[in-house]
């Protein structure tokens, strides 16, 4: 045994494999100990906020102030408002109003505002311009209200017996406050997704569901392909046929089909993510089955197979102490192929909507979902479907990984 476990781990693909997985299962171990965050907490008021340290503006006012004269403050505050993009997007609606381009200079922002300010009118609607992008330079006009400004704003309250505003702080552009002595701040490595709820803990979430559903659903498959490809090999004849015609027919009727149609019958209700395991493992047998009775036909006459139905040994324990011994590093490395099935499974259905219900947990599938619906990736918000693209990937490339040198390691020919 441990000859055989030294030989596994010099092999550089299981072992990367190993490593990537174990990583995984260590962030889904440690990460909700040490953030206890609900994953499915609604904690922003909007959609898809980037991701990025959030600073609450009411305590930064109250904290101490530090005056920092930077040189490129002003510069940098203009940016920030004014980038390249947002002064393309001014010069295509000055053009199209009918502004020269030589007299379009992108580059001069005092220019370029002040040509913008006399020009731009919120309720002229050009030709060819949709409604929402009307609405998007209404916008970009709001956030260029004092960009220019180089004075300080100040902070005024209402007196409650005379309802005039009342100045209670002055904030020059030159202040600052340290962080760290801001009351409320909150880090959002990957932002939120489309219901305002932080991506990186849901994510952390959805992984583990995942890969519990994986592990569901590859148990059950397994099991199922173990079972009947051991009965088919070893006894053959009619429960060989028997079988064989249950398993071609499960192969002439495509999978990922017959998943759908269950879960559709199921109910969005019932589905749960237990109850979607199940049904992966229940469609995904086939295949495990056609290997395993193949390895058994080849071992089903081997000399120690003989030796123990002249001793009288009954058919259970020839095929659980002279067989499956010899085909046990083959189901280990067909599990493992399960589970990663599963998890790829899971993800299709709840894509296409059919997935476990929405309410309760998360998944990779289910997070892959949310973010089509809301065009994520048209809107360019790939902090809610890019980590989980990478992720899904992670996890089947270091199952494959693990597979292919366990492969080497019991296979003679590779091992070669």
């Amino acid at each position: 045994m441990k000859h055989t476990l030294r030989q596994i781990f010099r092999s550089s693909n299981f072992l990367l494999g190993f490593i990537i997985f174990t990583f995984l299962l260590l962030v889904v171990t440690i990460y909700p100990i040490l953030i206890k965050h609900p994953p499915l907490e609604i904690i922003g008021q909007g959609t898809f906020f980037q991701p990025g340290v959030y600073v609450n503006v009411y305590d930064s006012i109250s904290a101490p102030k530090y005056i920092l004269n930077l040189s490129n403050a002003a510069a940098n505050r203009i940016s920030n408002r004014l980038g390249d993009e947002e002064r393309q997007d001014m010069k295509t609606w000055l053009i199209a109003y009918g502004v020269p381009e030589d007299q379009i200079d992108i580059v001069d922002t005092a220019k370029l505002l002040d040509l913008w300010m006399n020009s731009y009118d919120p309720n002229l609607m050009l030709p060819g311009m949709t409604y929402a992008k009307s609405q998007f330079y209404q916008r970009l006009d709001a956030s260029l209200e004092g960009i220019l400004e180089t004075e300080g704003v100040s902070i005024a309250v209402a007196n409650p017996q005379t309802g005039a505003l009342e100045e209670r702080q002055f904030i020059q552009q030159s202040e600052y406050v340290n962080i760290d002595q801001v009351a409320n701040v909150r880090v959002l490595l990957l932002g939120t997704d489309n219901f305002g709820r932080d991506v990186l803990t849901e994510l952390v979430k959805a992984t583990k569901v995942s890969l519990q559903i994986g592990l569901v659903a590859g148990t059950v498959a397994t099991l199922i392909g173990l079972t009947l490809g051991l009965l088919a090999g070893y006894i053959g004849g009619l429960m060989d046929d028997i079988i064989m015609f249950v398993t071609n027919l499960f192969t002439v009727i495509p999978g990922f089909v017959l998943l759908i149609l269950i879960s559709f019958s199921i109910g969005q209700e019932h589905r749960g993510a237990n109850t979607i395991a199940v049904v992966i493992g229940f469609t995904s047998w086939v295949w495990t089955t056609r290997a395993v009775r193949a390895q058994v036909i080849s071992l089903r006459n081997r000399d120690h197979v003989n030796l123990s139905k002249l001793s009288g040994h009954s058919v259970l324990h020839i095929i659980l102490s002279d067989i499956l011994p010899y085909i046990a590093s083959y189901v280990v490395m067909a599990f493992i192929l399960q589970i990663s099935s599963g998890i790829l499974s899971e993800a299709g259905l709840s894509i296409l909507g059919l997935g476990p219900r929405t309410t309760l947990e998360p998944t990779l599938g289910l997070m892959m979902n949310w973010s089509l619906i809301y065009q994520a990736e048209i809107l360019g918000k790939w902090w809610a479907y890019f980590p989980v693209i990478v992720t899904i990937a992670l996890i089947t490339f270091s199952m494959n990984l693990m597979n292919t040198g366990l492969d080497q390691v019991f296979n003679p020919a590779l091992r070669e």
